[in-house]
């Protein structure tokens, strides 16, 4: 996964639960100078944006079940390479900007939706060779 980004992986923000944390990963991010997070135990809402994308995105296409074979995980391999593409390069995303209360209520501006090929496109982060290929890559 860390090839595909067309910028530097600067860290890791993980969940608590041991699926997540491990000597392994631990012992890469050191290795590769990727700073390592994680979530305050007991507070749930830290990773609300990952999860709402994992249900609006995964959960949404492939549901609930249980996937058990080989066969089972090439599909879901190849469901997943399309998904990447089609969320990345087509579906447009609000960012929320701001926050603010008004009268008692909370007012949230967004910027324009842009997908986040584009936003990557904008981005003075991402080199234009990265850029060049996500280009070919969208073409």
């Amino acid at each position: 996964m860390r090839l595909r980004l067309p910028f530097p992986l600067l860290g890791i923000d993980s969940d608590n639960g041991t699926e997540f944390i491990n000597d392994l990963l631990y012992r890469y991010c050191l290795e590769e100078e990727i700073t390592f997070t994680r979530s305050r135990p007991y507070k749930k809402n830290d990773q609300a944006y990952v999860e709402q994308k994992n249900w609006s995105v995964v959960r949404n296409v492939v549901g609930y079940d249980r996937f058990e074979t080989e066969e089972d995980l090439r599909l879901l391999q190849l469901v997943y390479e399309y998904l990447h593409t089609y969320v990345n390069f087509f579906q447009p995303v609000m960012k929320l900007l701001k926050k603010e209360r008004i009268d008692g209520k909370t007012v949230k501006v967004y910027d324009v939706a842009t997908s986040p090929y584009r936003r990557v496109l904008a981005s003075n982060d991402v080199d234009f060779k990265h850029k060049a290929s996500l280009f070919n890559l969208y073409i």
